[in-house]
C-alpha cells in the first residue's frame, strides 16, 4: 500500500468509527427516552441538521431490543472524538436522571 492508499484507508476507518460513535449516542438517547436531535442541537446550536445522526436514528432499535449502554461508555466515546459540548449536554441529562 502506498502512502496515498494508507491515508485513504485511515480516513475511511476514522469515518467508520465516527459513525459508530454517533450510533452509540443515538441508541443511548433512545434507551433513555431522549431525543438525540434535541440534545445535539443544544450542544451545537449553530450547526445545521446532522445527516449522520439522522442516519444513525434509522439504524437505532427500540429500547426493548437494545442492549444497555453505560453512561460512562457513551461519555468515553464522545471524548474520543472531541465532542466536549455534546458530552456536557449528556452529562446534564445524566445528572437530571439521577436527581429523579
Amino acid at each position: 500500500m502506498d502512502r496515498k492508499e494508507m491515508e485513504a484507508e485511515l480516513i475511511r476507518r476514522y469515518r467508520q468509527d465516527e459513525e459508530m460513535m454517533i450510533l452509540v449516542f443515538a441508541q443511548w438517547c433512545v434507551n433513555q427516552g431522549l431525543d438525540p436531535m434535541e440534545l445535539y442541537e443544544r450542544a451545537y446550536p449553530h450547526q445545521l441538521a446532522n445527516p449522520a445522526l439522522a442516519h444513525a436514528l434509522e439504524l437505532a432499535v427500540p429500547k426493548e431490543e437494545a442492549g444497555e449502554i453505560a453512561d460512562d461508555t457513551l461519555l468515553s466515546v464522545l471524548s474520543l472524538y472531541d465532542n466536549a459540548d455534546l458530552a456536557f449536554v449528556v452529562s446534564e441529562e445524566i445528572a437530571r436522571r439521577k436527581r429523579r
